[in-house]
């Protein structure tokens, strides 16, 4: 998660309702595994070429002897770069760019994903760079001393040093005790300095197989050419075991949890209610999804009107639900303005849940959400990256790929019951994480 925790709250910003138009797609499998995903758009000389592994953060690595260790997978978001036997190390990018195209990944707790973008003709060189990753890494202890200094310096400007920037961290650390999700993505350091080589290479022997991946191809292109040139590059790379994930079940949440979390980087407190929500492929998710638009999208939203503009109470106030596939998060937070108590900043939030459980929200609010949602989809299927994006998370997290045309009827068809009855069932003061998020002294 690389959003500080003013950015997180931009994730909801939506504008004007357009109309959807339907994706068309077709998928199959390759012998060894690999779903493949194709979707023709010759509107524009571009093509998207993205490989999604079914591995993220929560997956540690290490071994039972020598300790499990967090951080693997954003750690080989970045190692995959350096090279494989028939791409020189440091030459990646520079192929990509003096080819016109341009190139990225990420990684989240549940996935990585890898994509390039090409001009259209360039559309078989994105398909061989994928397989080489797939096939051909060189996982050396170059590679991996080089990429260590690249995630500290990481870690250090967007966490570290970033203020705010512990926010998510501390919150998922007190919401979660048994299940990985407590670890940070981005992982210890020190976890990272104590991995081996042959730990590093067993991971990824371990979870980037092509029956554990989609490939997904997008734009311009001949469909029963990238068929041909899917399987030419792909079916023979040979398939692994399937990983079996064991994770063990949080007990429910049912008395409230104090913590405190110091940061140096910050002067101005702030509080923070994080709840356990389910996780992003259930209907409630999408509920929570609209409270907290509700909740803080925009000036006129009612954590920020009321707090910010009304009573100036808050520096800045808002409400963010984080989708994760086993569990999600969401959370409310608040920086108070002058004099007023993080106490009382509290309660002036806990009373706009309230009313959410024990009043439904006017007919002119709900219709604003809807359409805030109906935009929302509409962009994010409005570029070939972006679709493409869609149809691999589509398959690979929620297990139905046709969510990139069906996934609005679930926002159509909530009711202003729905969002009272989320709320209720969810955002009780019994079932979270209050956390005081505190400037560093220089005896904490």
């Amino acid at each position: 998660m690389k959003k500080s925790l003013f950015s997180l709250a931009a994730l909801l910003l939506a504008g004007f309702t357009a109309t959807a138009q339907e994706v068309n797609y077709e998928e199959f499998d390759l012998d060894n595994g690999l779903h493949v995903i194709l979707h023709q758009d010759n509107s524009a000389p571009v093509v998207t070429v993205g490989v999604m592994y079914d591995v993220g953060g929560k997956d540690l690595g290490g071994a039972p002897e020598t300790g499990l260790r967090t951080g693997f997978a954003h750690f080989f978001e970045h190692l995959l770069f350096e090279g494989t036997q028939n791409i020189d190390r440091g030459e990646w990018f520079k192929i990509v760019s003096s080819n016109g195209g341009s190139n990225n990944a990420n990684t989240s707790l549940d996935r990585t994903y890898y994509y390039e973008v090409f001009p259209s003709n360039n559309l078989e060189l994105g398909l061989w760079m994928e397989s080489e990753r797939m096939l051909h890494p060189v996982i050396d202890q170059v590679g991996v001393d080089t990429q260590n200094e690249v995630v500290k310096e990481e870690k250090r400007l967007r966490y570290d040093n970033s203020p705010y920037g512990q926010f998510l961290f501390a919150v998922s650390d007190n919401l979660f005790s048994k299940h990985p999700y407590k670890n940070k993505n981005i992982g210890e350091m020190s976890d990272l300095d104590d991995s081996t080589l042959e730990e590093f290479q067993a991971y990824f022997k371990k979870w980037y197989t092509p029956n554990n991946a989609a490939l997904v191809i997008a734009g311009d292109i001949n469909v029963t050419e990238a068929k041909r040139l899917a399987k030419l590059y792909f079916e023979d790379i040979p398939s692994g075991d399937v990983p079996v994930r064991n994770f063990q079940k949080e007990d429910p949440i049912t008395e409230a949890l104090e913590a405190k979390f110091y940061d140096p980087n910050i002067q101005i407190p702030a509080i923070i209610t994080g709840y356990r929500t389910p996780g992003f492929a259930e209907r409630d998710s999408y509920i929570l999804n609209m409270i907290s638009t509700y909740l803080s999208d925009g000036k006129t939203s009612k954590l920020y009107k009321k707090l910010v503009d009304d009573q100036k109470m808050a520096l800045q106030a808002g409400a963010i639900n984080i989708p994760q596939k086993d569990y999600s998060i969401y959370a409310i937070y608040g920086l108070p303005l002058g004099e007023t108590s993080l106490e009382t900043l509290l309660s002036e939030m806990d009373e706009e849940v309230v009313k959410l459980q024990t009043e439904l929200i006017s007919e002119k609010d709900f219709q604003k959400l809807q359409n805030k949602f109906e935009n929302q989809f509409v962009n994010s299927n409005s570029s070939v990256q972006g679709i493409a994006a869609s149809l691999a998370t589509n398959y690979m997290l929620y297990g139905n790929t046709d969510l990139i045309n069906s996934e609005i009827d679930i926002y159509r068809t909530a009711t202003r019951e729905d969002i009272q009855a989320v709320a209720k069932k969810y955002l009780n003061p019994n079932q979270r994480v209050v956390l005081e998020y505190l400037p560093k002294k220089d005896d904490k």
